[in-house]
């Protein structure tokens, strides 16, 4: 796989307004270190362990995504430095990334990941949970902003069940785009990968996470 053309390829094919996230887990340095060099500033990683090494050892002007599911007693190492946590599932996980970033004197923006798809594989609040929790935001959250949300659409061939899926995450998107709270930004919709991005820039996406594409298969 190229990745310098394979990136030229993907940002080419983005609609206005919707960047790239590099998905970059597994792979070596040495193919992220090619993406970086044809322009890719964003990087995002599944697994905490493989995103601060990765950060230590590339160019320091990453933007360090986390997109992976994410446990509260890994949030102390990513805290210093992440740009955006993809992958808030839980009230408990906000509190602990506010507990970090105040430790660490930041405010670090996060979306919330919200469960779209028609499978029990993957992690997310429901859109009531979602509902709640921006409309009534905790005061004691200082630290962490709400930037968008996070959806992964089902793993399925069939494109109109994908594109429904996206659909409905964006029209709860733009719902609670009324909310006003400092702390609640809404600007951001994290939604399509690889096999599915061209759908979720279609129905609204800001940001789309690609891997294979970009690097080709993941070493597993």
């Amino acid at each position: 796989m190229n990745v310098k053309s394979n990136i030229k390829l993907v940002n080419d094919s983005l609609a206005q307004g919707c960047r790239l996230i590099a998905v970059s887990k597994t792979q070596p340095i040495e193919k992220l270190l090619e993406a970086y060099e044809a322009g890719q500033r964003i990087f995002g990683e599944n697994k905490v362990q493989e995103l601060e090494s990765k950060h230590q050892a590339l160019p320091k002007d990453i933007e360090w995504h986390l997109i992976g599911h994410l446990q509260t007693n890994k949030v102390k190492y990513i805290a210093p430095f992440v740009s955006l946590i993809h992958s808030v599932d839980s009230l408990k996980l906000l509190t602990e990334v506010n507990k970090q970033a105040i430790k660490n004197n930041r405010i670090i923006p996060c979306l919330l990941q919200v469960y779209i798809a028609k499978e029990e594989t993957k992690f997310g609040l429901d859109e009531n949970e979602v509902i709640e929790l921006v409309t009534n935001f905790p005061a004691y959250l200082t630290n962490v902003t709400i930037d968008g949300l996070m959806g992964m659409a089902s793993n399925t061939d069939n494109e109109n069940q994908i594109q429904a899926e996206f659909k409905g995450l964006k029209k709860l998107f733009e719902q609670l785009k009324s909310v006003t709270h400092p702390s609640i930004r809404m600007k951001e919709l994290s939604m399509g990968m690889s096999s599915d991005f061209e759908l979720a820039m279609q129905e609204g996406s800001t940001l789309v996470r690609v891997g294979s594409a970009i690097f080709g298969t993941r070493n597993n």
